[in-house]
Formats: structure tokens, C-alpha cells, sequence
């Protein structure tokens, strides 16, 4: 198995911005030495099935000292880059997609693992979406539905995968991503009243969390546009010093 780094792995925000950071080049390394180790455990590290990995144990796997671990971790974690499950697992969300083998049908059965994994640990589905789960279970056990049918099913398929899917943004990404659209939008007060919610737009789970921000561009819920220095990683800077 091997780990299929996009062209512009570099040039995505989050990393850029990682890199702007104190020590953020050696971060945005231990980050990447993160991920070929996962590699082979489907984007998930952990020392044994007793023991999770502490960051001194990351320090020495990497060759890294350990108040960079300690920083990077912080750093990572607050990107939304590394999460620690409940049991002390490290687990890199965006890594179970870039990993690829000689088989392109291995690579697509880890991919189909990693997230009926994920699907088993979603606890906070909303009563509409269990039923959207029973409805697809009953209709595909049905050998005779009718095209109408067939039609709100594939809806309902397609509701409940995007929102299985949906992860919460940390308020760092929510800051830059107001800040690149110079939208005006306080990202603070969004974060916080989305989050009080639970994530729910209505009574359906969030699905994609910059389309939200995007309908807060054209409501009554922003403040007034600040000035923008041209550089949004100098502004994003200034933002978070004078909150």
C-alpha cells in the first residue's frame, strides 16, 4: 500500500497556513510522517490493541523532539487533521482516501470499510435519518417497487451518505474561510450557534458546513465587512490578536 499525495497538497489552505506557524514546517513534516505510518491501518495509529501511541511514543516513531509533538498535535487537532477517538486511537480522516495498492479493488475495499466503520460509530443520527435507513433497508429487500418509488429511495440513499459523512469544521477553518471570502461573516458566532445546535440546519443534519456560511453572506447574522490587508493569513493573524 502506498499514500497518493495530491499535486497541490501544499497549496491547500490548512497546510499553507500550518506553514506560516511557529516551527510550521516541521509540524506540516511530522503531519506527513503521520500519514505514511497509517498507511497500512487505514489512516488510524495505534501502538497495540492494549496500548494507544502517547505523544513521547510518537516523538521517538518519528525522530521528532517532543515539544514539537506536542505542538503539532495541538496544531493538528484544532485543523481537524488528527482526532482522537475515545479509546486514545489517532485517527487522520483525510488519509483513508489517499491510500491506493496494487489493486485498485484493494484500495476501494478500505475505502468501503473505513466507512461502514464510520457509520457504526455515528451516534448522534437524527430520528428522520433512521427512518431513511429503514426505508432504504425495506426497498431494496422489495423485489417489486415502482419507479416513483425507486426515485425517493435513491433520494433518501443520497440524503443519509452526505450527512453520515458530514464532520464539524474547527473554528480555525471557519475563520479562514470567511476571511478568503471576505464575507463579513463572524466566524466566532456562527461556530458557536451552529455548534449549540448540534450541527442541525431544521430539523435535518448539517451536510455541507460553507454552503451554510455562504447563506449567512446574504442574511441579517454578519457584521460589517472588515478591511482586508490582501494577505488572508496576515489578516486571519490580526483577527485572532485583537479577539
Amino acid at each position: 500500500y502506498w499514500l497518493k499525495l495530491p499535486r497541490d497538497f501544499f497549496k491547500r489552505h490548512d497546510i499553507k497556513f500550518i506553514k506560516t506557524l511557529p516551527n510550521g514546517h516541521e509540524i506540516a513534516f511530522f503531519y506527513l510522517e503521520l500519514m505514511a505510518e497509517s498507511v497500512d491501518h487505514d489512516g488510524q495509529l495505534r501502538f497495540s490493541p492494549e496500548l494507544p501511541y502517547s505523544e513521547g511514543m510518537l516523538a521517538a516513531l518519528t525522530d521528532t523532539s517532543i515539544e514539537i509533538v506536542n505542538e503539532a498535535m495541538k496544531v493538528l487537532k484544532e485543523f481537524g487533521l488528527v482526532k482522537i477517538s475515545e479509546d486514545g486511537t489517532i485517527v487522520l480522516p483525510k488519509v483513508v482516501k489517499m491510500i491506493d495498492s496494487a489493486s485498485d479493488t484493494d484500495g476501494a475495499r478500505r475505502v468501503r470499510r473505513f466507512r461502514e466503520r464510520q457509520q457504526e460509530k455515528l451516534q448522534n443520527v437524527t430520528p428522520a435519518l433512521q427512518n431513511v435507513t429503514a426505508t432504504v433497508t425495506n426497498d431494496n429487500e422489495s423485489k417489486s417497487k415502482s419507479k416513483s418509488k425507486s426515485k425517493s429511495k435513491n433520494l433518501k440513499e443520497n440524503i443519509q451518505e452526505k450527512s453520515s459523512h458530514f464532520i464539524p469544521p474547527t473554528l480555525t477553518e471557519v475563520k479562514i474561510y470567511c476571511q478568503e471570502r471576505n464575507n463579513g461573516v463572524n466566524p466566532e458566532k456562527w461556530f458557536n450557534f451552529y455548534q449549540a445546535k448540534n450541527w442541525m440546519i431544521g430539523k435535518n443534519k448539517m451536510i455541507d458546513w460553507r454552503a451554510a456560511v455562504r447563506t449567512w453572506e446574504h442574511g441579517d447574522n454578519q457584521k460589517q465587512k472588515p478591511q482586508s490587508t490582501g494577505n488572508q493569513f496576515f489578516d486571519l493573524l490580526n483577527q485572532e490578536a485583537s479577539s
